[in-house]
């Protein structure tokens, strides 16, 4: 439920009153997030908050943490940014996509406040953005789960047709397909972030249509419940281990590791030394880790999937390696050519072999 009391105590925050100083008058470095979803959605809202724990952890009594949770992306997002800033926050993390152009307007407002947004590709001269390559993650779930799939039919939860989602859908799809030529991949776009009774609602759905291994891009831990309550299907945790449903049916999952970067950027606030930068990390560096992999998966599988993790981490193997068409047929990578960031950031393709558009 969102509320300023997730701030500070009374009206302080909005009247920027607070001045979080330490008792022998040094001012404390106070550093604000602003959450799409509730801190106990199990997933992508609930790492971001341990990375703010993490934090408090680290810095002790030198740094403050103030958060709101559940903000809708639009202008309601703008205005607890604002009343962030006016409330003395030197730092603000904003932790979703949709954060976008409210990050760069209310930024533009405070250029002595700095400001980092998760997942945008919008920078300033007081704005970073950070994300991490998911996608890695997204290729050790389609190997697994195109040789654990006896349907041969898997099921995808979308959240939103932007290029985070669509390149793990490539990812996982290219993955599974390459372990298993019959695999179909069935998508649900659920148009959230997080919505149990929707995700739960699109996991029913494909598991309906014959999937029988469940992948999502939303953030609570509904489709994993609707997976359990229906038997024998696979699922993985997102964003967060969602190990309360290990070791079946979560096989695995992808974990966001926010804490390190959190602590980094506090740190260069504290020292003088932010800058705006951009950020896109992956497993090497361990923003995106791997949940443990399971005995309910086969031997043989696991020790591959766990190769696939260390190769990526060494840096010899790169998820979208060529050849691989587009969705018509058109030649995206030739053969051994890798894909630029570029692309990558900005994908908005299907690659060939999955049906249906991307909604527009």
């Amino acid at each position: 439920m969102m509320t300023m009391n997730r701030i500070l105590a009374g009206a302080a925050v909005a009247l920027g009153l607070a001045t979080g100083a330490f008792a022998d008058g040094h001012e404390k470095t106070k550093v604000g997030f602003v959450y799409v979803g509730p801190v106990g959605d199990g997933g992508w809202t609930y790492e971001h908050d341990q990375g703010r724990l993490a934090v408090e952890e680290h810095f002790g009594d030198a740094v403050e943490t103030v958060y709101v949770e559940s903000v809708p992306e639009g202008p309601d997002a703008e205005r607890v940014m604002t009343q962030m800033a006016l409330g003395g926050a030197d730092l603000i993390f904003t932790t979703s996509f949709g954060y976008m152009d409210q990050t760069i307007n209310v930024a533009g407002k405070f250029p002595d406040v700095k400001f980092e947004h998760a997942t945008g590709f919008k920078q300033a001269d007081n704005v970073s953005v950070y994300s991490a390559r998911f996608y890695e993650g997204r290729a050790v779930q389609g190997h697994i789960a195109g040789q654990m799939t006896e349907s041969n039919i898997i099921g995808y939860i979308a959240s939103f047709p932007i290029p985070e989602v669509i390149r793990g859908i490539n990812s996982a799809y290219l993955h599974a397909k390459e372990v298993n030529p019959d695999v179909e991949f069935k998508i649900v776009w659920a148009y959230t972030w997080f919505d149990p009774a929707k995700e739960a609602e699109a996991a029913t759905v494909l598991i309906e249509q014959g999937a029988d291994v469940i992948l999502q891009h939303t953030d609570s831990t509904a489709p994993q419940a609707a997976a359990q309550a229906a038997g024998n299907v696979v699922t993985f945790g997102q964003a967060s281990d969602m190990a309360e449903f290990a070791p079946f049916p979560r096989v695995s999952s992808i974990i966001d590791n926010w804490a390190p970067y959190y602590i980094a950027r506090t740190q260069a606030v504290i020292d003088g030394t932010w800058e705006s930068t951009s950020t896109w990390d992956g497993i090497a560096p361990g923003m995106v880790g791997i949940g443990e992999i399971t005995d309910a998966v086969p031997a043989e599988v696991k020790a591959s999937a766990e190769a696939m993790v260390e190769s990526m981490r060494s840096g010899e193997y790169h998820p979208f390696t060529g050849p691989i068409n587009k969705q018509d047929g058109s030649v995206w990578l030739s053969d051994g050519e890798v894909a630029d960031d570029g692309t990558l950031a900005g994908m908005n393709f299907y690659v060939e072999g999955l049906t249906g558009d991307i909604p527009q």
